[in-house]
């Protein structure tokens, strides 16, 4: 963790951090209003989600990463953006997803390049399992949607072998169909080097249908 991080993470965890806790997150008095709620799962170093946070004021985020020095960065960029519509926790996402966030209080889940680890005796590791996907529809109101994005293309078959199974998330756009990068996606560094070298990018979406 760079001096910078530390100094951000220390100064504003008292003002945009969230403290695992049994018992549902009041999402509303958590950012002061009421508003479209997303919640983002591993946001890396965050330069996505305060890109997103500064362009989309009535949104509400709520951002789940483990990464300490992630955590840092993003509230660093959000002093420098003056965003204040994020809330982050430090904390596993499957014990908040059961714990802090009620059913049907979701507007969007968005999950942006996880580690696909590559290795098949480590496919178990993987974020995007059965359990995780249910509860993640649990989660979102009907109508609310599922978001994914991987630059891996046997995850892909994955994510949609998965999603396809959940009964109560429909693909609206077909059966195992990709997305084009919707625009309130921002384009990584990575990714724009990838599409520069030919590399595939995709994006799914999967809607909460009762």
């Amino acid at each position: 963790m760079t001096p910078v991080q530390k100094r951000a993470l220390e100064d504003n965890w008292p003002r945009w951090g969230l403290e695992y806790a049994e018992g549902s997150l009041d999402i509303d008095a958590a950012f002061g209003r009421p508003g479209h709620r997303v919640l983002e799962i591993g946001f890396g170093m965050g330069h996505s989600l305060v890109e997103m946070a500064e362009a989309r004021p009535e949104t509400n985020f709520i951002g789940i990463e483990v990464h300490r020095p992630g955590i840092g960065k993003l509230f660093h960029g959000l002093e420098n953006t003056g965003a204040d519509n994020v809330r982050v926790y430090c904390h596993d996402a499957v014990e908040i997803l059961r714990d802090c966030i009620a059913d049907a209080s979701l507007d969007t889940v968005q999950i942006f390049f996880p580690d696909p680890w590559h290795k098949k005796k480590h496919h178990k590791r993987r974020l995007i399992q059965t359990d995780l996907v249910s509860q993640l529809s649990e989660r979102l109101r009907p109508g609310g949607y599922v978001h994914l994005a991987t630059d891996w293309e046997p995850y892909v078959e994955h994510m949609f072998d998965v999603l396809e199974a959940e009964p109560t998330l429909l693909n609206t756009h077909g059966p195992r169909v990709a997305v084009s990068r919707p625009d309130y996606r921002p384009l990584t560094k990575f990714e724009a080097r990838g599409e520069r070298l030919g590399h595939g990018v995709w994006d799914l979406m999967y809607h909460r249908q009762r």
